[in-house]
């Protein structure tokens, strides 16, 4: 019994060590390949025809700066459907043909069902799909910059996330979180080998591969998109990363929309876990390192939890092995050492490395989100940002 204890409590600590250092490792790999990492260009002679999915849950008021951002594009060959579930009327006249407004009879209060109602409702065929969030704002040349990567021959690719606000500290932080993980996430996985994490906007696909991925899903809830790479990688594709295709995202900056929203993602992690499982068992099976080293991606837990996990251990050494101690400070250290590193490869803002600071508290309301992580879907499905001027009186 004692030795069976004693090799799970090694496996327990070898599995969440390997998590721990995996993110310096991958870049190591990362920069004896680097040399070996294409750089393509956009070469297609004709412009692919894009269908542009925004889905509102209630609330408009962004509505307007986005589709005027999409709408500033240099490029002509797209169509954009605003899927106004459950909202207002818009008050806003964009008098544009490439702007398409529809209102589903009936309240969808699901981001996926939104999709294909839009995706029933397309006036003409598209051959590619871009989702962007109603709270986003586009950078130019995003077209062109995901054309590089179809270009390639991939058939899904993820652009890059930035932050449109830093008004707050919880906002700063946010951004710092998903600097680190695009970093690792997208640009080095991708870079490597493995395949893009997608990150539920600023993402495209070709019509055919979507329809093909999630036409039959029955998900309800936030995590579509683990779904649907989940259903792409295992079909033998990869998910491109297009760097520079950039679109701009509200970073959320009151605490307890914070904790509403990490609650969501906490439940997300929680719920799609075993798809992590499925991808590398299906790795195992096909002899698939690239498949594996996704599914092992999938499951690693959210940063908070995974360091919450690695000082425990670390803690724990201290009084039992002073040599496993010393490898976990200096596993930890190296953890940091690459979070820091992904935010100097980023051309972060420094409101963000001033933000830093409130770290700590930043972890109390992880942990808060942790505690409300199973009932997460009863939240609202939307993000409610704060205005300007609430911000104004913080």
């Amino acid at each position: 019994m004692i030795n069976a204890l004693h090799i799970t409590w090694i496996a327990f600590q070898t599995v969440t060590w390997i998590m721990v250092i995996f993110p310096s490792l991958s870049y190591f790999l990362f920069c004896l390949l680097k040399s070996k990492v294409s750089v393509g260009k956009y070469t297609s002679l004709a412009e692919p025809d894009y269908a542009v999915l925004i889905t509102a849950y209630k609330d408009l008021s962004n509505i307007p700066n986005v589709v005027n951002s999409l709408l500033q594009q240099h490029y002509s060959n797209y169509l954009i459907y605003v899927v106004a579930d459950d909202c207002p009327e818009l008050e806003y006249n964009f008098n544009e043909e490439k702007v398409i407004i529809l209102r589903p009879s009936q309240a969808l209060k699901n981001q996926l069902k939104s999709h294909f109602y839009a995706i029933d409702n397309f006036k003409r065929n598209h051959t590619r799909l871009t989702i962007i969030d109603s709270d986003n704002l586009v950078g130019e040349n995003y077209f062109q910059e995901l054309n590089v990567e179809f270009d390639k021959g991939y058939e899904a690719v993820q652009g890059t996330r930035k932050a449109k606000n830093l008004d707050t500290p919880y906002a700063c932080l946010d951004a710092a979180n998903e600097i680190y993980y695009f970093f690792y996430n997208r640009k080095i996985l991708s870079a490597i080998g493995s395949s893009s994490m997608l990150a539920g906007s600023g993402m495209a696909f070709t019509v055919s591969l979507y329809k093909e991925c999630l036409q039959h899903c029955l998900s309800s809830g936030a995590g579509f998109d683990k779904i649907l790479q989940k259903e792409i990688v295992t079909k033998g594709y990869k998910i491109g990363y297009a760097e520079k295709a950039i679109v701009f995202d509200e970073k959320t900056s009151r605490p307890n929309q914070l904790v509403k929203q990490r609650a969501r993602w906490n439940n997300t992690w929680f719920r799609f876990f075993y798809l992590g499982l499925q991808i590398m068992g299906k790795g195992i099976v096909t002899f698939s390192a690239t498949l594996f080293l996704f599914g092992f991606i999938v499951i690693r837990p959210p940063m908070f939890i995974l360091l919450g996990l690695a000082s425990i251990i670390t803690i724990l050494n201290l009084f039992f092995d002073a040599t496993l101690f010393l490898i976990w400070v200096i596993s930890l250290l190296s953890f940091l050492s690459g979070f820091l590193l992904a935010l100097k490869k980023s051309d972060t803002d420094k409101k963000i490395y001033l933000a830093l600071t409130h770290i700590p508290a930043f972890v109390v309301l992880q942990i808060k989100s942790l505690l409300k992580a199973p009932k997460a879907n009863k939240f609202s499905v939307a993000t409610v940002h704060m205005h300007h001027e609430e911000l104004e009186k913080l």
